[in-house]
């Protein structure tokens, strides 16, 4: 990107990695948690696509639970991290009686968005398709993601795309975006749009906040780190305003004393803000303030 096309201020607000001290310091916790948590609980892998990164980790209850199930995307500016730094938000979901799918993607720039988007899409109709067979509802999926893992949960909270996959409008039943990235548009003004590629026209079509439901029927919470930038504030906060005046149940949260990236460890606190929306959606117990209210 050349310099005129750059915007400064939209460019630092985007910059996730520079609003906290050491980024590093959370590359490490995701991966360490994630490793425990493989250690601690039963998990299989299983490919939803033909291809390398078209894979998923389950993590199963006993068959015909009938339990909830929780899928997460992860984030990573759609270039970075994996499934295998994902797995920390299994262990008190799973505890608490879900089903937990993580899911892998392929990365940008060796994959186009709506080619990732197209992914994450897939590993959701897989999931509807499959997950009885570990111990899942079908007709219980809550789908999660943060950052631009939020932004991928949002494309499949939007509406048009069923049909294409075989899955009913109505396969996912809630909705937890994690300080996502829902309007795209400005990120044209940023380094980011340098892995993205992206145009005026691309930009509005894979941004959730352009294809929301007419009348959507998943409860739906939006939250971020209090400690974010205000375009991250702004993207989360529009993202609940829009599905709530498409007359949508939705929840707006921004949870004290946590930023960008620690906002999302918080899913392994059932006393969280973020770990108890997570159970109030799944529809388990929670000791937390989770509720979803329009």
């Amino acid at each position: 990107m050349s310099a005129p096309d750059l915007d400064p201020y939209l460019d630092a607000q985007y910059d996730a990695r520079a609003s906290v001290p050491d980024y590093d310091v959370y590359a490490r916790l995701y991966r360490s948690l994630s490793d425990e948590a493989y250690a601690a609980l039963p998990h299989k892998e299983a490919a939803y696509g033909p291809g390398a990164r078209e894979i998923l980790d389950v993590f199963p209850q006993p068959p015909h639970a009938d339990a909830p199930v929780f899928v997460f995307v992860h984030g990573g500016y759609w270039r970075a991290l994996s499934k295998e730094e994902s797995a920390f938000v299994a262990p008190m979901l799973h505890r608490a009686g879900a089903v937990v799918v993580s899911v892998d993607y392929a990365l940008a720039p060796g994959a186009t968005l709506p080619q990732i988007v197209d992914q994450v899409r897939r590993a959701v109709a897989w999931t509807h398709r499959e997950i009885a067979a570990y111990g899942g509802d079908p007709g219980h999926v809550v789908i999660c993601g943060s950052s631009a893992g939020g932004h991928l949960a949002g494309m499949v909270l939007a509406d048009g795309w069923h049909d294409r996959y075989g899955i009913p409008v109505d396969a996912v039943t809630g909705g937890l975006l994690i300080s996502g990235l829902h309007d795209l548009t400005p990120l044209l003004r940023t380094r980011v749009n340098g892995w993205l590629d992206l145009n005026l026209s691309s930009a509005r079509e894979n941004s959730p906040l352009f294809h929301l439901p007419a009348a959507p029927k998943a409860p739906l919470v939006a939250c971020h780190g209090a400690l974010e930038s205000e375009e991250f504030i702004r993207q989360t906060r529009g993202i609940a305003d829009t599905w709530a005046a498409c007359g949508g149940r939705a929840r707006y949260a921004s949870v004290p004393d946590r930023d960008h990236f620690s906002v999302a460890v918080d899913l392994s606190d059932s006393e969280s803000t973020v770990g108890a929306a997570a159970l109030n959606l799944l529809g388990l117990d929670c000791a937390g303030d989770g509720a979803v209210s329009t």
